[in-house]
């Protein structure tokens, strides 16, 4: 007996070595190995959220990101981000805050096309080039949004200006700012948005409209930009005492975010330009107050983007 509890021991010793080199080994080949990311110099990875097959016969394909860095990155249109076939490419992202960010952009293809891949490439520093597909096809993929969700949630309206034509979608749309646009001096950017679902009103859950979220961000642009409430923003206060164990998870709104009440209204931001140039702002417009919206559930909201020209 003591022969055989001898050779178990020396068994599982032998086994802890073998696993401890193995480690060491991967340890050796790869800096990381077991350990916590590094705040900084990951890549960013490339999403293809899923396809939607839109009324009027295209097909659309939904890109996020992920950028797992503490800090936001920059990565200009050219070989280090581009869309292929080169006729997409072009109004994809450049600018990635960190964390993820769920269905950014669209690429909207023609029925004759529907078959064909649309491949995303994004390469980070010296890392390799990642990729991912615009691709039809599987019904896991499939994004049917643009039908109520169970408690009724659809894609909110959103125009720019406080009378602009209002419109829903992944990429609502596309428009110019008018006003004369200066680095380094303030500029409100204004959207006029809508919650257009269609909810129980015998649901207690919604006996009043639910507010609606914009959140304004830099799109593309060669310079930084930076967001400032309006005057006209209701900045909510942690209504718990600081020894209330609820008082931590109270989350403050961000500069560049907007609660708008009501469930339709005006949103006003205040953005300044670094530098000269083109950019592009986004805005996001969502009713993630809904019990059937989130980005987990890929819906309810619509993007808009506004080309600010900042010149002399």
């Amino acid at each position: 007996m003591r022969q055989f509890h001898r050779t178990i021991a020396l068994l599982a010793f032998g086994l802890t070595a073998v696993f401890s080199l193995q480690a060491q080994a991967q340890s050796a080949d790869n800096g990381r190995f077991l350990s916590l990311a590094p705040p900084t110099g990951l890549p960013l990875i490339p999403v293809m959220e899923g396809w939607i097959a839109n009324p009027d016969g295209t097909t659309s394909f939904s890109f996020g990101f992920i950028n797992r860095n503490e800090e936001a990155l920059d990565i200009p249109l050219g070989s280090n981000n581009y869309i292929e076939p080169a006729k997409y490419s072009g109004m994809q992202p450049t600018h990635f805050p960190a964390g993820r960010s769920t269905g950014m952009f669209t690429v909207t293809v023609p029925a004759d096309e529907a078959g064909n891949d649309v491949w995303w490439y994004v390469k980070t520093g010296t890392a390799e080039t990642l990729k991912v597909p615009g691709r039809r096809g599987a019904s896991a993929y499939e994004l049917d949004f643009i039908l109520p969700r169970p408690q009724g949630s659809l894609q909110p309206l959103a125009g720019f200006g406080e009378n602009g034509a209002r419109s829903a979608g992944l990429l609502a749309q596309v428009g110019e700012f008018s006003g004369r646009v200066t680095a380094g001096e303030p500029v409100v950017l204004t959207v006029n948005v809508e919650d257009i679902s269609d909810r129980d009103p015998a649901d207690p859950r919604f006996g009043e409209p639910l507010a609606l979220g914009v959140h304004f961000s830099k799109y593309q642009g060669p310079g930084d930009v930076t967001f400032e409430h309006h005057e006209t923003t209701v900045i909510p206060e942690n209504p718990y005492d600081e020894d209330d164990r609820r008082f931590r998870f109270f989350q403050a709104i961000e500069p560049g975010d907007v609660q708008v009440e009501g469930g339709s209204g005006i949103a006003h931001v205040i953005a300044t330009f670094s530098e000269l140039g083109e950019y592009m702002i986004h805005t996001k417009i969502e009713n993630f107050k809904a019990p059937d919206s989130s980005n987990g559930d890929q819906c309810c909201w619509s993007n808009i983007i506004q080309k600010v020209t900042v010149s002399p």
